[in-house]
């Protein structure tokens, strides 16, 4: 069965912004909201924004918010009706076939922007009765998609590279997809190193922010996976388990020996799709990112 995302996207992508008033105000700076289905959540501060116009399916434009006014890439123009890429403008990426699916490497401004929305309705789908959610939806959306950006183009803190991989619906025969249509799941994959004083990602112990020496090589790099999720109307066919297995792959090749994810400890179902992808619980390992409490968990490569 197909997943009309374009009906979640457009033409609901730019709701209005409801005036202040004290039923309908929610303080960011108190307001706990859950982490996604399959491991580490996503950044939740709001930035400064700014219009992007973006061309859509009635080749009419809209201008929307967006976000970072500091970030220094050039804003993209998203075509909505873009299609599905071929297998043959695939050639040269990384990929897992798995039934009606595919599990490559993003490349498309598009797909990035799909990711993203996915990752911003996985965070927000607890609360989806809340009203205005779709305002937020978007604002997250949008922030994630630059966040992506920065990320895969090597601007972020101790990550030296990073890939976002997504799953599709694979090519078919007189059947054209577009993007939107296509993305059914997503993760990140980062190439990192450790810190000084680190011997896990996000140590307590952890002062400095000086990198660790890079000799001897790989001594003191890992892969890390984050942001994973799949749409909820795709869920149960082994979208999520068939992402880690490329994610894997994608490490190997890299050279590196160990591959880490966060995992909320509360959240079995996700610590279970780890543990039967090979990965085991790092005793003793805790985060210093938020008050939650989440499990360490790596696999070895």
């Amino acid at each position: 069965m197909d997943i009309e995302l374009q009906g979640t996207i457009l033409p609901h992508f730019k709701p209005e912004i409801p005036p202040f008033n004290k039923h309908n105000y929610i303080n960011f700076s108190t307001f706990r909201i859950p982490s996604s289905s399959f491991g580490e959540g996503f950044p939740t501060t709001l930035a400064r924004y700014k219009s992007l116009e973006v061309q859509c399916n009635n080749g009419q434009s809209v201008k929307y918010s967006a976000v970072s006014t500091n970030d220094n890439l050039k804003l993209p123009e998203f075509s909505f009706n873009r299609l599905q890429p071929s297998d043959q403008e695939c050639d040269g990426l990384l990929k897992h076939h798995f039934g009606r699916y595919l599990a490559r490497e993003a490349f498309l401004d598009e797909e990035y922007w799909t990711a993203a929305w996915l990752r911003a309705e996985a965070h927000w789908e607890s609360v989806s009765y809340m009203r205005h959610v779709d305002v937020y939806k978007r604002k997250y959306a949008e922030q994630e998609f630059y966040a992506l950006k920065r990320r895969c183009s090597g601007l972020d803190g101790n990550s030296l590279k990073c890939f976002c991989l997504v799953a599709v619906k694979r090519e078919e025969k007189n059947v054209r997809r577009t993007v939107l249509n296509s993305v059914v799941g997503t993760l990140d994959l980062s190439i990192r190193q450790f810190l000084q004083g680190e011997t896990y990602p996000g140590e307590k112990k952890t002062s400095s922010v000086v990198l660790a020496s890079q000799e001897p090589f790989g001594t003191h790099k890992y892969a890390y996976i984050a942001n994973v999720c799949v749409s909820k109307f795709a869920r149960r066919q082994r979208i999520a388990s068939n992402l880690l297995h490329l994610a894997t792959d994608v490490a190997t090749s890299s050279g590196m020996k160990q591959l880490y994810v966060h995992v909320n400890s509360d959240n079995k179902a996700a610590q279970d799709l780890y543990s039967k992808t090979g990965f085991k619980i790092v005793e003793g390992a805790s985060s210093t990112v938020s008050n939650d409490q989440r499990l360490l968990m790596l696999k070895e490569l």
